[in-house]
């Protein structure tokens, strides 16, 4: 540890205390998060343990990297890059006001990030506003990997008490223990509502009973019915602003879409879809709409 000097604490986390500190050396900052070793036997977390096996291997630019792991009798020291804020921090910082293009980015970030874990079959398990990480270029990272597990075949079951409740998907809450990928896809779609809704979370539950009610609620009455219709139409007034064009990697999936139809066609996973401003939204305040909910 005398590598490095401690500048302030930051923060609590999951199992431990993170500090902000300079590298004695090189003077880079970097994000020190200690982590408690108890005085019985148990030694070091799992959480812990986990989070550390698995960043050795996700070496990507939208997950947090892990520099260095501190070991000694007493304390477990994890050393990362240093990011100035999370997500949630930064919607406090907004007072709802959320550049459109700014929305794009993050969304576009939080999915390569996300689709680099599922690529090496890795499942978050807790998506959320707190576990990702902003630094000042605006580049935002996956981060957190306590709860996150490897999957694959043959089918295991898992644990259900993972996700943080507003952003756990309904199967999970009902307790399933068996899932994939569509663990992590659920959350990202309920950050991507509060990043177009100015960080207001989308289904803020108070509990399990309480956060199913209101997932179900959103689409089996004419009130959560206008609630989405109102929010589909603002995401589809989301300006279509430039993309991210990474240099030297291949065409990204996104790439395609934004060249349109014709190229989207040449796609043989593509063949047949429309584009999502193609869609026609029902009107909740139309007769036939009502008839449909009702027959």
């Amino acid at each position: 540890m005398q590598k490095y000097e401690k500048l302030e604490k930051i923060g609590e986390g999951t199992y431990g205390t993170v500090f902000k500190a300079k590298n004695r050396e090189t003077h880079e900052i970097v994000a020190l998060k200690r982590v408690r070793l108890d005085d019985d036997d148990e030694g070091v977390p799992s959480s812990a343990l986990r989070e550390i096996c698995l960043l050795k291997e996700l070496k990507h630019k939208n997950i947090v990297r892990l520099h260095d792991v501190l070991h000694s009798d007493k304390k477990l020291t994890l050393v990362f890059e240093f990011c100035d804020q999370d997500l949630k921090k930064y919607f406090d910082s907004c007072n709802g006001d959320l550049d459109p293009e700014i929305v794009k980015s993050f969304l576009f970030q939080l999915l390569k990030g996300l689709g680099f874990c599922h690529s090496r079959n890795v499942l978050h398990r807790d998506l959320k506003p707190q576990n990702l990480l902003i630094n000042r270029n605006g580049e935002l990272k996956l981060a957190d990997f306590g709860l996150a597990r490897a999957f694959g075949i043959p089918v295991r079951c898992y644990s259900a008490e993972v996700v943080t409740l507003w952003y756990r998907p309904p199967d999970v809450l009902f307790g399933a223990k068996l899932y994939s990928t569509s663990i992590d896809m659920w959350s990202a779609g309920c950050i991507f509502a509060e990043l177009a809704n100015a960080g207001r979370p989308l289904f803020p539950g108070n509990d399990v009973d309480d956060q199913l009610k209101r997932i179900f609620r959103a689409g089996d009455t004419d009130g959560g019915a206008v609630a989405l219709h109102d929010q589909a139409a603002r995401l589809q007034a989301l300006p279509d602003v430039p993309g991210h064009d990474i240099p030297g990697e291949r065409r990204t999936q996104a790439q395609r879409y934004r060249q349109g139809p014709a190229a989207g066609d040449q796609e043989q996973g593509n063949r047949g879809r429309v584009g999502p401003r193609q869609l026609a939204l029902p009107d909740p305040a139309t007769p036939s709409f009502r008839a449909s909910r009702t027959s």
